[in-house]
């Protein structure tokens, strides 16, 4: 069980990745509402958090560092553009997880592959488990 702290620190994070490009689109504040009910944080407390950073919770383990990268493709993909900005920062992101960059290269290129560029997430658990071995 995740504590609120983690919870709010992961949402605060997706938000500030949401903002990459300056803006943020309607799909990818629906998509972080879907996440958020998901991890049972409320639209007020989301809304707190669109004008106020929570502090940095360290993921513990690689699962949930894996899951947290899956959220942040996901949102990056929701609005069906992918800016080189928006790129570099998940594979920065993905690094400070302390994931491999091999992987996280495979999946980077391998999202094209799929329709509206949604990696599944059994294949994105292979990858890493790859990488892992």
């Amino acid at each position: 069980m995740r504590s609120h702290q983690e919870k709010l620190s992961i949402l605060s994070e997706m938000i500030a990745f949401a903002r990459v490009d300056y803006s943020m689109k309607k799909s990818e504040y629906r998509f972080l509402l879907t996440v958020a009910n998901n991890l049972g944080v409320d639209k007020d407390t989301v809304k707190d958090l669109l004008r106020k950073k929570s502090p940095k919770v360290v993921l513990k383990s690689q699962a949930d560092r894996i899951v947290q990268f899956h959220r942040l493709l996901l949102l990056m993909n929701i609005d069906q553009e992918q800016h080189s900005k928006e790129i570099q920062r998940l594979y920065n992101v993905g690094l400070k997880m302390g994931l491999p960059p091999a992987a996280i290269g495979q999946v980077l290129q391998i999202m094209h592959n799929y329709p509206d560029k949604l990696v599944p997430a059994d294949v994105l658990i292979n990858i890493f488990k790859a990488h892992y071995n």
